[in-house]
Parts: structure tokens; sequence; C-alpha cells
């Protein structure tokens, strides 16, 4: 079931988006060649609790950490470890946090020193990808709407598009209806309407679609072992406009 929030909840939760949003640059500039990946997930969970909310992938089915951090050809559901960041790593953090009975889901992908060709082009496409997703997500406009947008941009550029991940509504919880799949027919699935709060997120590869889960169960690596890029907002459906909720 799809659940609207009212104007008072769009409201709190473009709030803690915004507050989201700055953690994350927060962590963009902290990372460094030779830091692990859960020290960085230490100032994740250290800036959530200084707001007076909580890191909602800690414990969820298990998740050890309190954010994902995935590195290269990992796409998602990377778990913190005493893995050292290092120099030319491509890096995605992808973190959820709760407050007040309400959620916002947002990621960032950056690099460790100057970015390379491949890493400055995976970036652009897949940024561009979540805006044009974004940009038609209009009251009127259906979910494959979204999906279509996305997949136009990422396969045009020539990168695969995952199909075992999707974006989906969330606000009540982390993972609420719709689910958003970054591929699809337009005019198709259900009706983007006004109060829907979604996390759209475009993940993509340079080589196949296909994922390899690694035995700890989350771990979410390219089969083929090539590179991969995840970006994510949060955004709230309006009357007259759709907002970023998750951008300071």
């Amino acid at each position: 079931m799809i659940v609207l929030k009212t104007p008072e909840e769009i409201a709190k939760m473009r709030l803690l988006g915004q507050q989201l949003a700055r953690i994350l640059h927060t962590l963009k500039q902290q990372a460094k060649a030779g830091m692990t990946t859960a020290e960085l997930d230490e100032i994740a969970s250290s800036e959530t609790e200084f707001i007076g909310a909580r890191c909602a992938s800690y414990g969820y089915g298990g998740f050890p950490g309190h954010c994902c951090i995935s590195l290269n050809e990992t796409v998602i559901h990377g778990i913190p470890s005493g893995r050292e960041l290092k120099e030319g790593d491509l890096v995605s953090i992808d973190h959820v946090i709760e407050r007040d009975g309400l959620f916002v889901d947002s990621t960032i992908t950056f690099t460790i020193g100057l970015p390379n060709h491949s890493q400055t082009r995976i970036m652009e496409v897949c940024s561009r990808a979540l805006d044009e997703g974004i940009a038609i997500a209009k009251p009127g406009k259906k979910i494959g709407d979204i999906g279509n947008a996305v997949q136009l941009v990422v396969e045009g550029a020539g990168y695969s598009i995952i199909r075992d991940f999707v974006g989906h509504g969330v606000g009540k919880s982390m993972h609420e209806d719709p689910q958003i799949p970054n591929f699809g027919r337009p005019g198709t699935g259900p009706m983007i309407v006004p109060g829907m709060t979604l996390a759209i997120e475009p993940m993509i590869a340079e080589g196949s679609y296909h994922v390899r889960i690694a035995k700890d169960g989350w771990t979410t690596n390219m089969a083929d072992g090539k590179l991969s890029c995840h970006t994510e907002h949060t955004i709230a459906v309006l009357e007259n406009e759709t907002v970023v909720l998750t951008k300071i």
C-alpha cells in the first residue's frame, strides 16, 4: 500500500533530509586515504546521533553497519569494516536516518583523490539519470515514467542498469510501496500523486548488470568486477512541484 504524507510530515522530512545531506557532505570531506570504512561509519553514527536521529540501517535485517559504504565494483550494501580507503577508490555512502517516526534516504558517490576519466564519466551519467528521474516525477505521471527516464540516460551512455535492486517509497518506514525500477515502459505502474515521498536511486555499471552477493549476505558486487555507481535522493511530490528533500 502506498502511504501518502501530510504537508506537516513532508516539512519534517525536508528538515531531516537537509540534515542528512549535511552529514553526507561531512563524510565526503572526512574520507581520506588510510581511513577505514569502519571509522567513516563511526562518524556517520556520531553525526546522526548529534541531530537526535538514528541510523535506520543499523540492525535492519541484521545489517551490522550504521550506513552502507561500497567501493568500486561493490554497487550497494557494503559493510563497514577494517578495509582502508586508498587513493583512487570510488566510494558510495548510502545512509538512511529516522527521527520521530519519519525516514529519509540518500546516497552520494565520490572518489578518494582526483577521479580518473572512467570514474568521472560514470558519476556524471549516474547523477544525470537521477536528475531526469526526479524531473519526470510529477502528478499525473506514472512510476514507469521514472524508470524509463533513468534507463534512457544510462543505456544511452553505454552503461547497464542493475535489475535486482530498485528505488522505493520511503517516509513512515525505510522501504514502502511503490517499488521504483530504474528501467521500464512509460505510462505503466502506479499513478504519481501529491503526498508521495519516493527514494529514486540509479544503480549502474560499466559492464554487465549481473551482481553477486558475498557470503556475508549483504555486500553486492558486480559479477564481472567492473566499476559501478549509485546515487539517490528522497523526493516529495506536491501539487505544483516536486521537492528534493535530501539536499542542502
